[in-house]
């Protein structure tokens, strides 16, 4: 990739970026990094952690597509980064692409490119993400999302591996790997007529799944660790460690959102923690109700006694200092002042 060429793939993704629907949409030169960025570690230290990276070594080197599946927040863009750090294109670019986003002429442009005076707006020529990833790796994420229609384009470039942008005639040869993600099942949507078979054959050439984190429990305190590690980084502060009430609660919740939710949970933990111990009252409201022993499993607690519940261990941990509580919990203090009284807690 020329310079020019570099800096028109950097135009291309600022100007995608600054459209509020497009959710996210990044393109990383060669040695370009940020401080704590997870997008490039893989932390974990479970037998299905290691069968991962298990994987990853065995098709790193190789040229063939891969499609990593797996619950939204497992860690489908770090799998994908770490498939191309450990190839023979790690010092190439990387460039993930959020499927969902592009829909008619917008996906054949901003993947494809365009020529000037293609349509109403085309006031230069674009690379296109295809060609910006040449001589590297292009992540299709959420490749499900691609509309029915548009699949056969994606597929005519897959199968000739040339390029040509929207309003010429001229095509353009590319070098890349092509790896995808998706949260859906797509031999499922293959029934239903919604993903053409012959694009997914194309792409399913090694299919990766990322357990979601409740299957992998012993990757959960590392990760947390992790966290908190980054968040201390991030303030240059001295590092903030998780209790043993905290650590059993972390364990014990079975994280919907997966690893992208065990990490809002320790930034919010760490901001709210004034001490060098994460206690579990520094935790989200929904993590610290799952540790009810005693309440049956047929039998549900209350909205009032999850209240009741969540207010004692959150003025427990600020030492019955009401202001402290109002802040952890959100609200203000006169409105805790009045749960206290309603609810009947001795403070």
């Amino acid at each position: 990739m020329t310079q020019d060429d570099a800096d028109s793939a950097r135009e291309i993704v600022s100007d995608f970026g600054r459209n509020p629907k497009n959710k996210r949409l990044e393109v990383r030169m060669p040695n370009e990094s940020r401080p704590s960025d997870v997008s490039t570690h893989f932390i974990g230290k479970s037998p299905e952690f290691n069968s991962i990276l298990e994987m990853i070594e065995a098709i790193a080197s190789r040229k063939c597509p891969v499609i990593i599946t797996g619950e939204t927040g497992v860690g489908k863009e770090i799998v994908a980064r770490k498939i191309h750090l450990a190839s023979d294109r790690a010092g190439k670019i990387f460039v993930p692409v959020d499927c969902s986003t592009l829909t008619g002429q917008l996906f054949e442009s901003q993947l494809f490119g365009h020529v000037k005076g293609a349509f109403t707006g085309a006031v230069d020529n674009t690379l296109g993400f295809f060609r910006a990833a040449d001589g590297g790796t292009i992540f299709l994420d959420e490749i499900g999302e691609i509309p029915f229609e548009l699949q056969a384009k994606l597929l005519r470039v897959l199968q000739q591996r040339t390029i040509t942008p929207v309003g010429s005639t001229k095509s353009y040869p590319i070098d890349i790997r092509i790896l995808c993600a998706t949260n859906r099942d797509l031999k499922e949507m293959i029934k239903e007529k919604t993903f053409r078979t012959d694009l997914y054959y194309r792409l399913n050439v090694v299919n990766l799944e990322v357990p979601p984190l409740r299957q992998r429990k012993d990757d959960i305190l590392p990760l947390a660790n992790y966290f908190l590690e980054n968040q201390a980084d991030f303030y240059d502060e001295p590092l903030k460690k998780l209790d043993s009430n905290a650590k059993k609660l972390l364990s014990n919740y079975a994280w919907p959102g997966n690893v992208r939710e065990l990490a809002n949970a320790m930034e919010r933990a760490y901001v709210l923690t004034t001490g060098k111990e994460v206690k579990p009252a520094s935790l989200p409201f929904e993590i610290i109700i799952t540790d009810s022993p005693a309440y049956p499993k047929h039998e549900l607690p209350t909205l009032d006694e999850v209240k009741r519940k969540i207010i004692t261990q959150t003025l427990e941990f600020t030492k019955g200092r009401k202001l402290a509580a109002a802040k952890i919990l959100g609200i203000e203090r006169r409105r805790l002042n009045r749960l206290i009284e309603k609810l009947d807690i001795h403070s």
